[in-house]
């Protein structure tokens, strides 16, 4: 799923920035941290689509099975194969099975979010050492 013209961007811009020479900033090490921060927020998003879409999936199942239920409670009330009196615990059994669905949602929406946040976490506390790492006097 990567671009092929991902590194030829790169590249492109390590000539850019190779032809100006600033005294103490390595002008290399400062493109292989850029690369590094697209490559996180690229992985968030994939971690983000990943975590959208198995989201999609599970309420995409629920659907399927809820209507499922509703079209078989449907069918034995209209046939006579179920008394008004269980009807008060189909619907109770119902809500209940409800209520841990939308918690099943819930659970995978945080998943999602977290690792997606976790990258990006991880990244943010690489560049945190990179910058000190840059920023400290060159021993000569």
């Amino acid at each position: 799923m990567e671009s092929t013209g991902k590194n030829s961007i790169f590249t492109e811009y390590t000539k850019l920035f190779g032809q100006f020479k600033l005294p103490g900033i390595d002008m290399g090490a400062m493109l292989e941290s850029r690369r590094k921060d697209i490559e996180a927020i690229a992985e968030a998003n994939t971690t983000a689509l990943a975590g959208v879409q198995s989201l999609a999936q599970k309420q995409s199942d629920i659907l399927r099975t809820t209507l499922g239920e509703l079209q078989a409670f449907v069918t034995r009330l209209t046939q006579g194969g179920q008394s008004i009196a269980n009807t008060g615990d189909t619907v109770k059994q119902t809500l209940h099975k409800a209520l841990v669905d939308v918690q099943d949602l819930a659970d995978t929406a945080y998943r999602a979010q977290s690792d997606s946040v976790a990258v990006v976490t991880k990244r943010v506390a690489e560049r945190v050492e990179e910058l000190k790492t840059l920023l400290q006097p060159k021993k000569k």
